[in-house]
C-alpha cells in the first residue's frame, strides 16, 4: 500500500468530512489579523514602561537623572560664577528674596550677602551676622557672564542664571580660596558623572562578556574563569585602590591621573556583574529554545546574541543603575583622600577635602554643600535602579 493510499484510507472525523460549513464557522471565531496585532498588542518595552511609570519613586529618580545628565554636559550655562576666580575665603551663603531693598515684594529676585550687621549680642556682645540689605545684587535669568565653550567648542557667555550687574553672588558660600561653591558643584557634577559613566560601561561590557562566556561553555573554561573571579573579589578593594592610584607619579598630568583612576575602578569593578549574568546564563543555556537553536547547528555567537543576551539584558539595565551610585561615592571618598582628580579639574570628592578639619566644618558649615550633590545623584539613581527592577520582573 502506498502512502497515498494510506492516507486516503484514514477515515476522517465527521466534522472534517462534512465539507466547508465548520470550516467558515471556525473562522467567523477568529479575530480579524487587525484586531489580533492592532493597537491593543504591547511590546516588552511599553509593557515595562507601562510598569515602570507606576513606580512614584522610579519616575522621581527619572526625572532627576536626566536633570542631572543635563546639567553636567552644560554646567557652564548653569553655573552663575566662574568655578576658578577667587573671591573673599570663607564668605557664608547669600540670601536670595523677592524682596526689594525697601522691603516690598518683587518678582526679580535679590540676592542679600550675609556679614556683619554692625549690631551686637545683648548678652554675648559679639558682634551679629545677617542679610545686609544696603545694596543688594539683582538678579535674572540668561544673563551675561565669564566666557565659555558651549559643548567645548560653541563660544558663549550667557548663564541660566546670575546677577545683571556682575557683582558676585554666592548662594553656597564659598571655599578657602573664595571660589563659589554652587558654580564649582554644578561643573564637579561633569567630572564625577564621567567617572562613573566610565567606569560603569567598562565593567558592564567586561563583566558581561565574561559572564555570558563562562556560563555558556561551561566545563574547565568556567572552572578557570570562576577561580580568577574570585581571586580578584577576595581583595580587600579600599587598601587595593589606594595603591595602585599612588603608582601614577604626582607630576603627571591630570587626564592622565584621571584615566589611570578609571581603569582602576575599572579592574577591580566587573567581577561582581560577571557573576551575576553568569548564574542567569547557566539556567538560560537549558531552556528549550536555546537547545532547540543547538539542535538546528545555530552558531554559538548566534545562540549567545539572540537568545542569552536579550534575556539578560533586563539585569544588566538595573545593575548599570545601581552601580552607578556606588561609583559616585567610591570618588567623592577617593577624592576626600586625594587619590581621584587633581586640580585643575574640580570633582565632588576634590570639593570635599576643604572638609578635612572638625575646626573647619564647625566654624564654615556651608563647605559641607557638596554632600548635597552626592546624596541626590545617589538617591536619583538608585530610585531609578528601583523601579526598573520591578518594572523588568515579570513575577
Amino acid at each position: 500500500m502506498t502512502s497515498k493510499d494510506t492516507h486516503s484510507s484514514v477515515p476522517l472525523p465527521t466534522d472534517v468530512a462534512a465539507g466547508p460549513a465548520p470550516t467558515a464557522a471556525v473562522e467567523a471565531d477568529v479575530p480579524p489579523a487587525a484586531s489580533r496585532h492592532g493597537s491593543g498588542s504591547e511590546t516588552y518595552a511599553t509593557l515595562v514602561w507601562r510598569r515602570f511609570r507606576r513606580s512614584t519613586m522610579g519616575m522621581i529618580g527619572l526625572v532627576l537623572v536626566v536633570m542631572l545628565l543635563v546639567v553636567s554636559v552644560f554646567a557652564d550655562f548653569f553655573a552663575p560664577m566662574d568655578p576658578k576666580e577667587p573671591n573673599l575665603p570663607f564668605a557664608p551663603p547669600d540670601l536670595i528674596a523677592f524682596e526689594d531693598p525697601a522691603g516690598n515684594f518683587s518678582l526679580i529676585p535679590y540676592v542679600y550677602p550675609i556679614g556683619d550687621t554692625g549690631e551686637f549680642d545683648p548678652v554675648t556682645f559679639q558682634p551679629l551676622t545677617g542679610a545686609i540689605k544696603d545694596n543688594p545684587t539683582p538678579t535674572g535669568f540668561f544673563v551675561e557672564g565669564y566666557s565659555y565653550h558651549l559643548l567645548w567648542f560653541i563660544p558663549a557667555n550667557i548663564h541660566f542664571f546670575g546677577s545683571t550687574d556682575g557683582r558676585p553672588i554666592q548662594l553656597l558660600g564659598t571655599d578657602k580660596f573664595g571660589r563659589d561653591i554652587l558654580s564649582r558643584g554644578i561643573v564637579g557634577s561633569r567630572i564625577s558623572l564621567m567617572i562613573a559613566l566610565a567606569v560603569v560601561t567598562i565593567t558592564t561590557i567586561v563583566g558581561t562578556l565574561v559572564g555570558i562566556t563562562s556560563g555558556y561553555i561551561g566545563g574547565a573554561l568556567d572552572a578557570w574563569v570562576q577561580r580568577f573571579v574570585e581571586f580578584v573579589l577576595a581583595f580587600p578593594q579600599l587598601p587595593l585602590y589606594l595603591a595602585l592610584t599612588s603608582l601614577i607619579p604626582v607630576t603627571a598630568p591630570s587626564n592622565v591621573f584621571l584615566s589611570f583612576v578609571i581603569f582602576v575602578m575599572a579592574v577591580l569593578g566587573w567581577a561582581q556583574l560577571s557573576r551575576e549574568v553568569r548564574s542567569k546564563t547557566l539556567s538560560l543555556a537549558r531552556i528549550e529554545y536555546v537547545r532547540a537553536a543547538i539542535a538546528v547547528g545555530a552558531s554559538d555567537w548566534r545562540i549567545i546574541t539572540r537568545h542569552i543576551l536579550p534575556n539578560v539584558l533586563s539585569h544588566i539595565i538595573v545593575a548599570i543603575t545601581l552601580a552607578i551610585p556606588s561609583v559616585v561615592l567610591l570618588e567623592s571618598f577617593l577624592g576626600f583622600l586625594g587619590f581621584a582628580v587633581k586640580p585643575p579639574l574640580v570633582s565632588w570628592g576634590l570639593m570635599l577635602q576643604d572638609t578635612g578639619t572638625f575646626s573647619v566644618i564647625g566654624s564654615y558649615p556651608w563647605i559641607l554643600s557638596p554632600v548635597i550633590f552626592v546624596l541626590i545623584t545617589v538617591f536619583a539613581f538608585n530610585a531609578l535602579g528601583d523601579g526598573l527592577r520591578d518594572a523588568v520582573d515579570p513575577y
